[in-house]
């Protein structure tokens, strides 16, 4: 009795304790609030982890790049190879060279860690890219998201130079000659270029300050800056919670799907570990960019079949399909052949794609805030765009590799350079008008199943000895999918007072283009339980989020 009583008092004296230290840091933290947002739902989805990939790469970047800088000297000034790697031995070369064919083949690991950094940036602006598109093609920027899908193209572009510092570090024959091309783009720009020119490489090319420069901007301007977005976005994902696709108990109002704690974070520990380790694998099994097969940079010399890293590779393809034209005006010579291509091309492209969110909203006259996904089929014009952009894409990818692709090939490369110019123009409307016909045939097979019901395969005589096909009711599910995907009337001629005529008319004309052909579903009589109004009584069979205030 009196052991148990000690008992009591001690688990007495432990909770009055453990109270008084959670009200203490309450008091300072925000323990209940974060308590709170450990049951947050995130919605279950294969697309959902594509941004996931891309933050687990970059954690794998800031991993591989401290250790890394441990043994990398940024400088120029020059050397004589004495170490391991004889193909090199007596060749003069800069400390940022050697030290990075040392980290190769004199430090242990450095290869493989070296290769997993390689590999995982490649990744991480892959799985950016990616994510980016699942975010277009199913409207996950709209009301109230706009701001994070500017974040997003934001991160984009920075993850964008900081690979190409990145790739410029080693001072090798391959990095090289992109910085030339680099340096070329900058003289391009009329009136400053040549001061840019002058201000990046502290001096006449090369200079002797390129890669110190690249190397702080590398580890300090342009990781403080990812690091910065990157936890702005994701604070932006938790407050104004996760997409999710439409079915039964999803509504705009909440969030279906695994409690932040413990079933999110236990697989998404898990996606962390098999990123790390196929990174870790394609790092020692695939080699990548072996810098000692190249040698170090000569400004005479440049290497044959140079191919850029991929993301960069629409910049080398629009710089092959540009015809050669120049202007004099009052003295100075305005390149287009690099101006065009590199400059004005690039900055277009990111200028529509930070502004597209607000056009459709301007075009549609949609203002409402969207919490579920469109399926792309239900968004022709959206999809048939976004398509487009995609092939041309691809072209200037592929006419980056013009050169080996004829070698491969034995294709003549004029023959394919006017191949990919042509292409280049007609490609992408093409695609946008197939891809907006395939997704309006989509919808009218969706509108007959959903009408008349699936096809089982069954074929069965009439007694008038004709054949008919069985059709089946359609699961639940997916009938409430399609009984919720409704399609916008288009927007008539604006009459708002001070609007301009032909604005108003401009808009009218792009949202009747967006929603014109539009093909609906027929308002048949759902079966019970397949209409929205079972949503409230789904949502009970579902673990769900905190609803929208």
């Amino acid at each position: 009795m009196l052991l148990q009583r000690r008992r009591a008092r001690a688990g007495a004296r432990a909770r009055r304790t453990g109270e008084h230290t959670v009200d203490w840091a309450d008091g300072r933290l925000p323990v209940f609030a974060g308590g709170r947002l450990l049951r947050k739902a995130f919605p279950e989805h294969w697309s959902f982890l594509l941004g996931e990939i891309a933050l687990y790469s970059f954690v794998v970047l800031l991993l591989t790049g401290v250790w890394l800088t441990l043994f990398f000297k940024p400088s120029m000034t020059e050397v004589v190879y004495d170490g391991s790697y004889e193909a090199l031995l007596g060749v003069s070369m800069s400390e940022a060279y050697r030290s990075t064919v040392d980290i190769s083949f004199d430090v242990r690991g450095g290869l493989l860690i070296r290769q997993v950094h390689h590999w995982a940036a490649l990744v991480f602006l892959s799985a950016i890219g990616v994510h980016l598109l699942r975010i277009f093609f199913t409207g996950a920027f709209r009301r109230p998201r706009e701001v994070n899908w500017l974040i997003g193209v934001t991160l984009f572009v920075l993850a964008l130079a900081e690979g190409f510092a990145g790739y410029s570090l080693p001072d090798d024959l391959l990095s090289g000659t992109g910085l030339r091309i680099a340096q070329g783009i900058m003289l391009s720009i009329p009136v400053v270029g040549t001061y840019v020119s002058m201000f990046v490489f502290g001096g006449e090319y090369p200079g002797e300050e390129i890669v110190p420069r690249l190397y702080s901007v590398h580890i300090l301007l342009l990781p403080a800056l990812l690091v910065a977005l990157v936890t702005l976005h994701l604070i932006l994902v938790f407050h104004l919670k996760h997409t999710q696709w439409a079915g039964r108990g999803r509504t705009n109002r909440n969030a279906v799907g695994k409690p932040m704690f413990p079933q999110f974070m236990t697989n998404s520990t898990g996606l962390f570990f098999m990123v790390f380790g196929v990174l870790t694998v394609l790092a020692a099994v695939a080699e990548i960019n072996p810098i000692w097969t190249y040698g170090p940079y000569r400004p005479d010399v440049v290497s044959t079949g140079s191919q850029p890293d991929w993301y960069v590779g629409f910049l080398e393809g629009s710089l092959r399909l540009m015809p050669p034209f120049e202007t004099a005006v009052a003295g100075h010579t305005l390149i287009w052949n690099v101006l065009v291509p590199a400059v004005l091309l690039p900055g277009a492209l990111f200028a529509v794609l930070y502004a597209y969110p607000f056009f459709e909203r301007w075009v549609t006259g949609d203002h409402e805030e969207h919490h579920l996904c469109d399926r792309p089929r239900d968004k022709p014009a959206r999809t048939g765009l976004g398509v487009a952009a995609i092939v041309f894409y691809g072209v200037l990818l592929l006419a980056g590799g013009n050169d080996i692709l004829a070698h491969t090939f034995h294709v003549s490369l004029n023959l394919l350079t006017w191949i990919f110019r042509v292409s280049l123009v007609l490609a992408p409307p093409l695609a946008l008008v197939v891809t907006k016909r395939v997704c309006l045939a989509l919808r009218e097979h969706d509108r007959e199943r959903l009408t008349e019901g699936e096809e089982t395969g069954e074929v069965h005589q009439t007694l008038a000895g004709g054949y008919t096909e069985a059709r089946g009711p359609l699961d639940p599910e997916e009938r409430y999918v399609l009984w919720t995907s409704r399609q916008p009337e288009p927007l008539a001629p604006s009459s708002k007072e001070g609007d301009a005529p032909h604005v108003g008319r401009l808009r009218a004309t792009l949202s009747e283009w967006y929603y014109g052909d539009g093909v609906d579903v027929e308002q048949t009589e759902p079966e019970p339980g397949s209409v929205p109004e079972a949503a409230e009584a789904a949502e009970r069979d579902a673990y769900s989020g905190e609803p929208e205030r």
